[in-house]
């Protein structure tokens, strides 16, 4: 199996939950937070979806899907154009508001398309090229790739878990 698949694999795995996530969730649900502070399912899924929209663009030489498809636009956060949420302050976090799942949900798609075209395009040795050398070591390619991976399942599991909390607090 070539590490080209394993990515695809786990990057297909992302999609799949995320869906899960949102599935048959109304916007109340999707905006609540369950404490003082604490991150929203919207926040953490719109968080996800531009930090891999942000570094495999960035990393492949690409456009953000966010700019170039009008996402920035439909969600009408008022951010600015680049912003990942990476640092957002309590108050930036209720910022990010949705009316759907299913705006989130094409986000995501649309962000996974773009990646899937560019993992498809991978040979083994286009994992080491250097993508950031802000950093010591520099990071490659494949760091990067499994970096964004190991970040956004982070975040897809926080958010199943709020779900989870949610849904618990009503029964």
């Amino acid at each position: 199996m070539h590490a080209r698949d394993i990515l695809i694999d786990g990057y297909g795995r992302i999609r799949e939950e995320l869906h899960a996530v949102v599935d048959g969730l109304p916007a109340e649900r999707l905006n609540a937070r369950p404490a003082a502070g604490a991150n929203s399912i919207a926040w953490l899924l719109w968080h996800l979806t531009r930090v891999q929209d942000d570094h495999v663009a960035d990393a492949f030489g690409l456009e953000q899907v966010w700019l170039s498809q009008g996402w920035q636009e439909r969600f009408g956060l008022g951010l600015e154009r680049h912003d990942t949420g990476y640092g957002h302050s309590p108050a930036q976090v209720a910022r990010v508001r949705v009316d759907s799942g299913e705006l989130l949900a094409g986000y995501y798609d649309a962000v996974h398309e773009q990646t899937l075209k560019a993992l498809r395009s991978l040979a083994a040795g286009d994992l080491e090229r250097i993508v950031d050398e802000r950093w010591d070591p520099p990071v490659s390619l494949g760091v990067r790739l499994v970096s964004v991976l190991s970040d956004d399942l982070q975040h897809i599991g926080q958010a199943a878990y709020v779900r989870g909390l949610l849904e618990s607090a009503d029964s």
